[in-house]
């Protein structure tokens, strides 16, 4: 069977918009905003986003009927590698985490009321949400069985007390969904998903998390809900089956990090590129050298394997399969193939960068996190591993 890795005329052409747009609005946007420290603020986002529409290119994860480009899977890879040439690019086009994932979850488990309330508002650009599972030790983080939040019934709805930590995006967030026990034991809670406006009574943020990473508006904020009273039109999907819901979340959205990252793992390339061309030592450009050709080279490597996997893991969603086990893996390795891409490329620059004269020290801040954010590669191995002994054992059975 053959395979054709051309892309149709029209998403080629949106590719090279998404790539000029990002080149000639956003990356001078990106280069002042790295000249101040913190995250992004929302006067910012507000301007990119309108930027972004006039060009034509806001939203090209969210459906047609909700007013956005309506990307399959394989689609969205060569637009997003795109957007993700700058940290700001994804905040423009409304494709950034936690809101991209937030509204793959609402299209497909929502009702129509909450479509009308949360989707339609955060498809648009007018508000910004974030996803509450993690919590500080000893509850839920990487084992998201150790939940310790809970919601329980009342005459008139629900009501939820509980600790979330690291929650990214939650200052600024219009409503956040929450995961919450809603039965069961230690060993098999039972969990469900509450969509909660950050104004309801008993929703507050303690604080901004200090992190390595400053890229997401919003930041990593701890939250606390103590009796924080919700309706049963709360309830996102069924009760009970919170931990299912977050399976549709969770593949999508992990290929779409990768994605993402995978534009700013070649924006790093290129700077390096760039400067091994024009920067001498030894008698030679630094792109004689053997030595910097190899750095260039294992960086290319990294970035064609992961643009193979992401694309692979692409179809397997496009097609109807879960995906869990493609995006896992795909996961794993862009997450540690970035890392090593945007590394090289500060070793070749040298001390340029290191120094604040390059984006590269801010990329590698941003980007280390990704090999824990979805997942840490650890866990991911061990799922991986686990899947793999176990259709050996069905196999052999």
């Amino acid at each position: 069977m053959a395979i054709d890795f051309s892309l149709d005329p029209h998403l080629d052409e949106l590719r090279a918009r998404t790539r000029a747009f990002v080149r000639d609005q956003i990356i001078p946007a990106e280069l002042e905003f790295l000249r101040r420290s913190g995250s992004p603020d929302e006067e910012l986002r507000r301007e990119l986003q309108h930027q972004a529409r006039q060009a034509g290119l806001f939203a090209p994860t969210v459906p047609a009927e909700l007013g956005g480009l309506g990307l399959d899977m394989r689609e969205q890879a060569a637009v997003l590698e795109e957007t993700g040439y700058s940290l700001l690019g994804p905040l423009a086009l409304n494709c950034a985490a936690p809101d991209e994932g937030n509204m793959h979850l609402l299209h497909v488990v929502a009702t129509e009321e909450q479509r009308r309330r949360y989707l339609e508002p955060l498809a648009a650009g007018t508000v910004r949400s974030c996803f509450a599972m993690t919590e500080p030790a000893p509850g839920a983080g990487s084992d998201p069985a150790q939940l310790r939040t809970t919601a329980r019934r009342t005459a008139t709805g629900w009501v939820i007390d509980g600790h979330k930590w690291f929650i990214t995006g939650l200052d600024g967030a219009d409503f956040a969904i929450v995961m919450a026990r809603t039965g069961g034991d230690d060993d098999a809670p039972r969990t469900t998903m509450f969509l909660v406006p950050s104004d309801t009574p008993g929703f507050r943020m303690i604080r901004h998390v200090p992190s390595l990473d400053a890229g997401f508006i919003g930041g990593h904020c701890e939250l606390e809900f103590d009796e924080c009273e919700i309706g049963d039109d709360s309830v996102l999907g069924e009760v009970g089956r919170g931990f299912h819901y977050a399976q549709v979340r969770l593949a999508p959205a992990r290929l779409t990090h990768c994605m993402r990252w995978l534009g700013l793992a070649r924006r790093s390339q290129d700077i390096a590129v760039r400067y091994a061309s024009s920067r001498s030592a030894f008698g030679n450009r630094l792109g004689e050298l053997g030595m910097v050709q190899q750095l260039i080279a294992d960086s290319e490597i990294d970035m064609a394997g992961s643009r193979t996997l992401i694309a692979h893991a692409a179809w397997t969603l496009d097609t109807g399969g879960s995906g869990k086990h493609e995006t896992s893996i795909t996961k794993t390795f862009v997450a540690e193939a970035i890392n090593r891409v945007v590394d090289r490329a500060i070793q070749i620059c040298g001390a340029s960068g290191v120094s604040g004269d390059l984006p590269l020290g801010a990329y590698l801040r941003e980007v280390r996190a990704f090999r824990i954010y979805d997942g840490p590669s650890e866990v991911h191995r061990w799922s991986i591993a686990r899947r793999v002994l176990r259709a050996a054992e069905l196999e052999g059975a």
